[in-house]
């Protein structure tokens, strides 16, 4: 498999996002995050999104200019960002930014983000805030899509509603980023695409049986993907992909009421500051000592060892960052594609990555 370097990827992403019509401020971010998301070993929320982002930005589904965005401020800790489209990665580091602000000087605050474009992988936003001793938390539902259907319908009415958040550690850092539900809509989609199977019967049929085809997904009427606990325990799931959307549309004002149907996003951020609670070094003693006892714990297999959330993405983005991001075949195509498109196509950040 071939590997890439993340600068000049992320070089070469930023100038198609700028020949878009991407400001310089939205190019690098947007451009910064996708990469990111790879070198986490998020493939299917990484560069492949490329493709998906430029096309709706020459077509006007999404915008490139930052100032197009408008915050409102209601208190020193709480905000809200209308992002008119903008494309989300920008908007999320942003509404983070802002809360992390809020967070310096009262040890927590909270953006909520309506109308944003797609925002990527969650994963990508946490590291450089938890590094600095910050718990970051990002959630997210798309109010233009439904795939999901609530615990015991088989109408799919939300999405995965992913929750991601950075929790430090001296020696383990967690990086957690969990959808809602059994699997996502990136994961079917790729399934579907190479003509296999799902590892597991995640799907639920119009006729309400499980199945592991990611054909049945896509009938009419439509399948939906199960809720997080699947048949036995997706009552759980059902409920905090409720209360997802609960503090990302509904906070927004703005969700499936109102019928969108942009490729989108509905956000909440939180940044809090454990200082200003039971303070820093007492929150990390206790990260710590749960981290090794999760470590220590009796494996089930004695040859696989408990892994903690991140800690595998961590490992890779070392590794990738050495060596380059093995990106699979289909990322490739897909940027491939995106370059094709674009001036480009015949210069020296495209030639120099072998596109």
């Amino acid at each position: 498999m071939t590997l890439y370097a993340s600068t000049p990827l992320t070089d070469l992403l930023t100038a198609l996002f700028a020949e878009a019509g991407a400001t310089a401020e939205v190019a690098e971010t947007t451009a910064s995050i996708l990469v990111e998301g790879d070198l986490l070993g998020h493939h299917t929320h990484g560069v492949k999104l490329a493709k998906g982002y430029l096309n709706d930005l020459r077509a006007g589904n999404a915008c490139g200019d930052h100032r197009q965005l408008a915050l409102t401020e209601s208190s020193p800790v709480a905000a809200m960002i209308d992002g008119h489209y903008v494309l989300g990665p920008y908007l999320v580091t942003r509404a983070l930014a802002h809360a992390r602000q809020a967070a310096d000087g009262f040890g927590i605050g909270i953006v909520t983000l309506k109308r944003s474009h797609h925002i990527a992988c969650l994963a990508a936003y946490l590291r450089p805030l938890v590094e600095q001793g910050l718990v970051p938390i990002v959630l997210s539902s798309d109010p233009a899509v439904a795939s999901v259907a609530p615990y015991g319908g088989t109408t799919p009415v939300y999405t995965p509603d992913p929750l991601a958040i950075g929790i430090p550690g001296r020696e383990h850092p967690l990086l957690i980023d969990v959808s809602m539900s059994s699997i996502t809509n990136g994961t079917v989609n790729k399934t579907r695409a190479e003509g296999g199977k799902l590892a597991h019967p995640a799907i639920l049929t119009n006729r309400g049986t499980v199945s592991d085809d990611p054909e049945d997904f896509f009938t009419t009427p439509p399948g939906s993907i199960l809720p997080l606990g699947g048949q036995a325990f997706g009552h759980k799931g059902f409920a905090l992909g409720l209360m997802v959307e609960a503090l990302t549309s509904a906070l927004g004002g703005f969700g499936r009421k109102d019928a969108p149907t942009q490729w989108g996003a509905s956000a909440t951020v939180m940044v809090i500051d454990p200082a200003r609670f039971g303070g820093t070094q007492a929150f990390l003693d206790e990260t710590d000592f749960l981290a090794r006892q999760c470590l220590d714990s009796e494996r089930v297999d004695p040859e696989v060892p408990v892994r903690l959330p991140g800690q595998s993405g961590l490992a890779k983005r070392q590794r990738y960052l050495r060596d380059g991001i093995p990106l699979p075949g289909d990322v490739v195509d897909a940027l491939r594609e995106a370059v094709a498109g674009s001036s480009l196509a015949e210069g020296d950040l495209s030639r120099s990555l072998g596109l």
